[in-house]
């Protein structure tokens, strides 16, 4: 069995992996660019390929019986270019790490540390106890809303919950009745949803669909007080729809993890969008953080080794997205 993991994000779940996976297997961790012809032929022959893209421009793995993406999204894979034999699956295992993102950058607008601590060391006895003109604010009370209610929403309504806010979901399909969840509507009622919430928490998928679901007219419906969190993907949100909603202040505020640029071999250090956000002093700018963390690593490897077990025994894997039932011409 040759288990290839391709490129820098795979690599993160290589190491250990043999302790996971019980059977023999040739592991094999490749560069993101294959620039030699021993790094193609190695990918050509795998029989698994953990890797987070696949298209036309790699090595065609006629061998291949499961391609494993290391996350949850797949649309840097061109499915209909993959043998008919393979299974594609995705993992999880991100959503406890992202929640507590979520649930930190709210922390941070209610709870001052770091300028309390700041103001302190000045001598400045900012936010102390006794008057009203010091006090602070506090997430008890507050409605967060949830753009989106898979695993990541879920785990975020949790949370909230734990701090005494109020949840309202909007989700493609109706959310069933849970104490999870105070109010909630599909995707053809969010004009009565954007405005019920003071902080939006966008975790859609990126699709046709969702592409720029989060647009002008959705800011012009935010309370001025609404936080956009974006823990999702980038292009769910309008990229100059926000700039503007933020520099306009139209709304209070952003907390952006995923973007519109990223770091390529040609540009290994772009900044995350074309519009300037980072001269806004209302929006807190994270790498696509949000999610990556040792748990995730872990639970994910979990995942993606029980698949290999499934797969190579016959057996059927877990977060099948695309099975080797439908046929294509290459």
């Amino acid at each position: 069995m040759r288990i290839v993991f391709h490129g820098e994000n795979a690599a993160s779940f290589s190491k250990g992996f043999s302790t996971l996976y019980n059977g023999e297997a040739e592991i094999i961790v490749l560069p993101d660019v294959l620039a030699t012809y021993a790094e193609r032929e190695a990918y050509a022959q795998a029989e698994v390929i953990v890797g987070v893209k696949f298209d036309q421009t790699l090595p065609y793995p006629t061998k291949l019986k499961l391609f494993h993406v290391p996350g949850a999204g797949y649309d840097a894979v061109d499915l209909s270019s993959l043998p008919t034999s393979v299974v594609v699956c995705n993992c999880f295992g991100h959503e406890q790490a992202i929640a507590e993102y979520v649930m930190a950058a709210i922390l941070a607008r209610h709870v001052p540390l770091v300028d309390a601590d700041q103001r302190l060391r000045q001598g400045e006895w900012a936010y102390w106890s006794g008057s009203p003109e010091r006090v602070h604010d506090e997430m008890a009370g507050k409605t967060i809303g949830l753009l989106g209610f898979g695993h990541i929403g879920k785990a975020i309504a949790t949370r909230a919950k734990a701090f005494e806010m109020a949840v309202n979901v909007a989700n493609r399909s109706p959310v069933s009745s849970s104490e999870l969840v105070d109010r909630a509507v599909t995707l053809d009622q969010l004009a009565e949803f954007w405005g019920s919430v003071d902080y939006l928490v966008v975790s859609v998928p990126l699709t046709e669909d969702t592409k720029a679901i989060v647009d002008a007219n959705a800011f012009a419906a935010m309370r001025p007080s609404a936080v956009v969190i974006n823990v999702g993907r980038g292009p769910t949100i309008d990229e100059q729809a926000l700039f503007n909603a933020l520099q306009s202040n139209q709304i209070a505020g952003a907390v952006i993890d995923t973007w519109y640029s990223y770091p390529s071999p040609d540009r290994p250090a772009p900044l995350p969008s074309s519009l300037p956000f980072h001269e806004l002093p209302n929006v807190v700018m994270t790498p696509h953080m949000s999610g990556w963390t040792n748990g995730t690593i872990q639970r994910r490897q979990r995942t993606i080794a029980d698949n290999v077990l499934r797969r190579t025994s016959g057996r059927g894997c877990r977060n099948v997205v695309w099975g080797d039932t439908r046929t294509h011409d290459r």
